[in-house]
């Protein structure tokens, strides 16, 4: 029976880290553009790259993949996390987990 509850928790502990690495990535895609919409348009990846990466932690930071673009007005972030393995990072599963968002760009006046 102890091997069963081992198991069970193993795998439980796994979905926990799928969900949680979703979780961050719908954030830093929030989060990078957030700074896309209010940067120039020539700094506006290096930025949404940074504001992305900013609050991962290093397990997830590792492996992450951040990116913008813009048109008429509309900035997009796009960013890919890799799920680690039991314990954040260790080794990472071969799939990937997505996260998008939008903004209108901000105006100077």
């Amino acid at each position: 029976m102890t091997p069963l509850i081992i198991v069970t928790l193993v795998v439980v502990w796994q979905f926990v880290l799928v969900g949680y690495t979703f979780t961050l990535a719908g954030n830093a895609a929030d989060e990078a553009v957030r700074a896309g919409t209010a940067a120039h348009p020539g700094e506006r990846q290096a930025v949404c790259e940074q504001a992305g990466k900013e609050k991962l932690s290093d397990a997830w930071q590792s492996g992450a993949q951040v990116s913008c673009s813009s048109s008429a007005g509309f900035v997009t972030a796009d960013v890919t996390l890799q799920v680690p393995v039991l314990f954040p990072g260790a080794i990472a599963f071969p799939f990937e987990v997505h996260g998008h968002a939008g903004a209108v760009e901000e105006e100077d006046d």
